[in-house]
Parts: structure tokens; sequence; C-alpha cells
């Protein structure tokens, strides 16, 4: 048998967590799969798995394997990349990972349109909240909000969005209007944790930048839960313009203290650091840089 072969099968059967998963996946039988996993075991001389009748974990020397493995496969890639001059037109599968709302309302239009230009080309859309592992994951680009820790990534910025403070008109009635950043330390304010950082919102007026640390009644790791709870009149909220814009036109919601200037939310895409890029990585953030200020009206 082909040794990257089995080692491919290897790292999707310790990824699926089964044999009949993994076999799923690369479409081969349950059998093959099983007999691609005994072939590495025999020629290592050690075992890879646990088994038991209901599951299957990795040993100790099979998560080390792994690890291994993952790299060479990397490697592989890169090499056939770099051999084949990365192909001139994007073909096989872009996975793509982003949060819920933007990924939703934002990413996926622009994945419609950009998939009708590439027949050769097909997408998985994995809408999750906070960051993800790339390489463990199998993503080929990631979404991320706000600015970017992890140096052993490439980020490239493919647009800003507008941060707006807002409430419901039940909610000012009842409790005030905000008129300065300090004010906010009387009001309920929900929290954003996907915008960093978690519990502080900053302002800039005539007398310079302010840090305000707020606290509320809901606090959630996306935009949509708490942009609904200030909605239904639970508290203040600052979001991208593009998740309340639509709530502030029908007038459910009330842009306040907008004397105040609010730095931008930055949107990247995320991709592993490598020599030779994809052409489907490349022209897809090629395509959302453009797409995102020129659909939605963010900042480039």
């Amino acid at each position: 048998m082909d040794k990257l072969t089995s080692m491919n099968v290897f790292v999707r059967v310790a990824k699926a967590g089964s044999f009949a998963g993994a076999a799923r996946d690369l479409g081969i039988s349950r059998a093959m799969a099983t007999k691609h996993i005994m072939q590495l075991e025999s020629e290592l001389n050690t075992r890879l798995f646990n088994r038991t009748t209901r599951n299957i974990s990795l040993t100790e020397v099979g998560q080390s394997y792994l690890e291994r493995c993952q790299q060479v496969l990397l490697d592989v890639e890169e090499m056939e990349a770099a051999v084949t001059h990365l192909q001139r037109e994007p073909r096989g599968v872009l996975k793509i990972s982003a949060p819920p709302v933007i990924g939703a309302t934002q990413i996926a239009p622009a994945l419609t349109e950009y998939l009708k230009g590439y027949p050769e080309l097909s997408v998985e859309m994995m809408l999750k909240g906070g960051q993800v592992d790339l390489i463990d994951e199998g993503v080929d680009i990631a979404i991320y909000l706000g600015p970017i820790s992890d140096t052993s990534l490439v980020a490239r910025k493919l647009a800003s969005s507008s941060l707006v403070v807002c409430a419901s008109p039940d909610y000012l009635k009842e409790h005030g209007t905000p008129q300065d950043p300090e004010d906010l330390e009387d009001h309920s304010c929900l929290i954003n944790w996907a915008i960093p950082p978690r519990n502080k919102w900053r302002f800039k007026g005539i007398l310079g930048e302010r840090e305000i640390t707020v606290t509320g009644r809901m606090q959630a790791n996306m935009g949509d839960p708490i942009r609904m709870a200030a909605v239904n009149g639970l508290g203040l909220v600052m979001l991208p313009k593009y998740i309340v814009g639509r709530d502030i036109e029908k007038g459910k919601l009330v842009p306040i203290m907008e004397d105040y200037a609010i730095a931008p939310l930055d949107i990247h895409a995320v991709y592993p650091h490598r020599k030779y890029l994809s052409a489907k990585v490349r022209s897809f953030v090629d395509f959302i840089q453009e797409w995102l200020p020129r659909q939605t009206g963010m900042t480039p």
C-alpha cells in the first residue's frame, strides 16, 4: 500500500474518531480504512489506536505519530503545489471558517458569487465563534474579527466595519440616554466576547481616548444574541454596523453617543504561512477583499 495514502487514512481516522467516519470522508470502505491502519501498525511494530467495541482512541505513540503525519502531509502538499506552480485555476475543496453572523450575512453571499466563476471548485464552510486551529482543523482560510494575536499566521485585512453603540427606544425611555462614556457605568451593557477586549469599550472625544469597563445582564461569544437582547430592551450594545444596521433603519435600535469616535472593527482573512499559496486561497482572498467594501459599504 502507498505509505502517504495510509498516513492520510490514519489522520482521517484520528480526526473522525472512527473507521466508518473516516471511510465516508475518503470515499472508501471501512474494511479498506482498517487495512491501511493495520498495515501502518505492522510496519511501525506498534499499536496506534486503542480499540473497544464502541470507540477508538489514540495511544500515546499514535498521538505523536499523528503530529508527524500532519506535518509530512502538509510538506507534500506544498511540494506538489510548487511543482505544479500552484495551479493556474482554483479547483478542489476550499475550507473556510468564519464567525456566525458575518459568515452567514456577508461571507456566504460572497462565496455564492465567487463559485460561479470556478466550476471545478467546491466550498466547505464552518460557522464558528472564536479562533480556530487552521492546521488541526484543515481550514484553508479563516475570517477573524479584530486584532490578530498569532504571529505564525498570515493575516490580510479585508475591510473595516464601523462600531455603533445603540439601544432600544424602550430602554432609553426607561433608563435615560448616556451622554458621555462614563455614563455607561450606570447602564446594562450587553457584551460581545468576539470583539476584544472582552468588557472594555473605547471612545475618542475632544478630551482624548477613554476606555470604559462595562458590565451588563448578558454576554455572548457572537453578536446576534446580544443584538436581539438589545432590541428587547435589556441594555446597550456596541456592535458592527453590519449587524445592527437593519434594526437602526427600522427604528428598533437607536444610535447614541455619536459625537464620540469608536475605532472600527477590522476584518481579516487568515491562513497558515506558506511559501507557495494555492490558487484557490489567493483568488478567494483577492475576491472577498474587493467584494466586501463594494457590496456592504465597509471601509477598504
